[in-house]
């Protein structure tokens, strides 16, 4: 996306280089005094190179399945019956044209940007007013790798499909509410020019509610053809994560577990300094009600997913075998990370590419709110229904 790689002039010097300096050598000096520089660095990468072999091909492996899966859907119409079933509630429940279920569908089966290419197809806008448009980057956000997080979810330990799909409904209601608000700052944006169609040139035809592209020749052919590209759509996506799940998620671990049960450090994979329970343990009295973690530790994955979901379903074979995390956080991690799954990281570009960049503070305050109050949903769906 074009956001992300504009580029601007500064002076060589500048403040913030010495702030930069000073934030970096805060933490790494803040880690480096109590693991030592040789096991901080020793433990960084020994981090790394296991999350690389040990989650990362695993999450790839499922991508490769999920994308081949959702483009079969696709190809042979049961996304289109999805859409038929389902765009009734968008208008009373989001607020949004019909249609809009289909981008919505389209982000669960693959990823948050994936929602851009039909906020530019005239097919597809013809139905929405102007303040709705921009909120699709919300809409597109909140199911994001949906069907990844749910699948890896599921799968984990003895299995937790229940709380996998109690984390959706989550993320549904947590969708709803950043989509909501958002399109109050958009009304607001637009003015007097809000309820002005988005195309006032298109003809309001229901072509694209009714249509579907497919491949050409026989119907062995396209499942082959449709599988593999599906596929390779799933290994792009594999890649793509690599960096958030390495950089992102090596950080979280060291802030997240401590030293070794004798307390000596060895730099080996995973050892830490236990900074973020520390401040989830002085804010358990906010964070128990709200979202009932079973320890301290669970906090780290909210907070890796507003940067990169990836990197945070990467912690969660670490808290199962620790004992960490139960049936509830199951929910409430795939409820905020499917709602949230990187949205920090992607939102900016998302509404550059739409052509309003000057929303994004009001954009990731309202899906701030939503992924929080997706996993308040979930954690009490799970004590009714867990």
């Amino acid at each position: 996306m074009e956001g992300n790689n504009t580029r601007t002039t500064k002076k060589a010097i500048s403040t913030e280089t010495f702030v930069f300096l000073a934030v970096i050598a805060l933490i790494f000096g803040g880690i480096a005094s109590k693991m030592g520089v040789a096991f901080m660095f020793k433990t960084m990468m020994a981090t790394a190179h296991d999350l690389l072999l040990n989650t990362v091909f695993f999450i790839m492996a499922m991508a490769v399945v999920a994308g081949a899966l959702s483009a079969l859907l696709s190809e042979f119409g049961v996304i289109a019956l999805v859409n038929k079933l389902f765009a009734p509630l968008m208008k009373p429940l989001w607020n949004l044209p019909g249609a809009s279920i289909t981008g919505a569908v389209a982000t669960y089966l693959s990823d948050n940007p994936a929602i851009i290419p039909f906020a530019k197809d005239k097919r597809f806008v013809v139905y929405f007013k102007k303040y709705q448009v921009p909120a699709l980057c919300n809409l597109g956000t909140a199911f994001g790798m949906g069907l990844i997080v749910t699948m890896f979810m599921s799968t984990q330990g003895t299995g937790f499909w229940k709380a996998a799909l109690i984390g959706n409904v989550g993320a549904i209601v947590g969708s709803i509410i950043s989509v909501r608000l958002m399109l109050r700052q958009t009304r607001k944006f637009y003015g007097a020019e809000a309820d002005e169609w988005f195309d006032k040139e298109s003809t309001k035809e229901d072509y694209f509610m009714n249509h579907r592209e497919i491949r050409e020749g026989n119907m062995f052919q396209r499942v082959l053809d449709t599988l593999l590209e599906g596929g390779k759509v799933g290994v792009e996506l594999g890649l793509a994560i690599i960096p958030g799940v390495l950089i992102v998620c090596t950080m979280v671990m060291m802030l997240t577990f401590g030293a070794p049960d004798n307390g000596v450090y060895t730099g080996a994979a995973y050892e830490g300094v236990k900074l973020l329970p520390w401040l989830g343990d002085k804010l358990s009295f906010v964070l128990n009600p709200l979202y009932g973690f079973t320890s301290a530790e669970a906090v780290a994955f909210p907070i890796t997913s507003l940067g990169a979901v990836g990197g945070a379903m990467s912690l969660v074979p670490s808290f199962l075998e620790k004992g960490l995390i139960g049936g509830n956080d199951i929910a409430v991690f795939t409820a905020m990370g499917m709602c949230w799954s990187g949205y920090l990281s992607t939102h900016i570009g998302m509404m550059d590419a739409l052509g309003v960049r000057q929303l994004s503070s009001k954009a990731i305050v309202s899906h701030t709110i939503g992924g929080l109050a997706a996993g308040v949903v979930a954690h009490y769906l799970y004590m009714f229904l867990g």
